[in-house]
């Protein structure tokens, strides 16, 4: 198939497209200038130039292909809608790539939280709303003969296959223990993420092309920990034993943002047993404290 990735170069986009590419398929990528799209050549991706505002390009582009894959900015609305409405009717698969970050609930770092499936209630926060009704949307475009899918992945770890080769919450964890000389998180640190393996994340959307019904939504997820026993295993890899601290909310704010401050002290726990169930989805990647410990986090020691 001829398949148009927007977030070619990014993180996830990139190991989608290279798994794309693997299994035989044409991947066209989205690339905001010519620089960015001969790093998709070098990839084998065909670049298509435009940006994320460039709604003309995303129309054609869409029409053209024989299923499109957004993994470029989940909270961008209209990207999702002229994607989706340049398919209605078509029959053709859409997979909107969403994030677990729907289910936090600002716990400054205390554990708890709910483990949501598919069908759990969302007791969402406010900054959230706008990418819940965005991926309803979506949802919904199943009604106007769209395949739409929705893939909602938790805390990404490991080498990406793409241009884009990190997510930013370890490496972020591991510059905050460099430069305090011992890791931290924000407040005690028992608030609980899931996580999943880059690749095994990948893998996932190359299943839902072949065998997702129209109008799914799955988490995606091959376990769960928490932000303090992240951080003692970056203790471990950078030397500094398993000895944490407290990186109090003021200072994360400070450093890092509203956004990631909120989302890295709260519980954000899912279940990814419908993908297991109805996609055949099997993680096999190595653990996060393996991949931080002995895998591609050591570049940056």
């Amino acid at each position: 198939m001829k398949i148009f990735v927007t977030g070619a170069t990014g993180y996830i986009g990139g190991t989608v497209s290279h798994k794309l590419l693997e299994a035989g398929h044409e991947v066209h990528g989205l690339a905001r200038n010519e620089e960015r799209g001969l790093l998709l050549v070098n990839k084998g991706i065909t670049p298509v130039i435009g940006t994320l505002d460039d709604f003309e390009v995303l129309n054609k582009t869409a029409i053209d292909s024989d299923a499109v894959i957004n993994a470029a900015d989940a909270d961008n609305p209209f990207v999702a809608r002229v994607l989706v409405d340049a398919l209605r009717g078509s029959g053709k698969y859409y997979i909107q790539t969403s994030g677990t970050s729907i289910v936090s609930d600002n716990a400054m770092g205390r554990a708890g939280g709910v483990i949501y499936n598919e069908d759990t209630p969302l007791d969402a926060l406010p900054e959230k709303a706008g990418r819940i009704a965005t991926d309803q949307m979506v949802l919904e475009a199943a009604n106007d003969n769209v395949n739409s899918v929705v893939i909602c992945p938790c805390l990404i770890y490991g080498k990406g296959l793409g241009v884009r080769t990190h997510s930013p919450q370890i490496p972020t964890f591991i510059s905050l223990a460099k430069s305090s000389g011992i890791p931290r998180h924000i407040g005690s640190g028992q608030n609980i993420w899931s996580n999943v393996y880059i690749e095994d994340c990948a893998d996932a959307y190359l299943l839902a092309l072949e065998k997702a019904p129209k109008g799914s939504f799955f988490y995606l997820e091959s376990g769960e920990t928490s932000m303090v026993a992240i951080n003692q295993s970056i203790g471990r890899m950078l030397g500094l034993g398993e000895k944490t601290d407290t990186f109090t909310f003021e200072e994360a704010i400070s450093s890092w943002g509203p956004p990631m401050s909120y989302a890295m002290s709260s519980n954000v726990r899912v279940s990814a047993d419908k993908a297991r169930s109805l996609l055949g989805w099997k993680a096999s990647g190595p653990s996060i404290f393996e991949e931080i410990e002995k895998g591609s986090y050591k570049i940056y020691k």
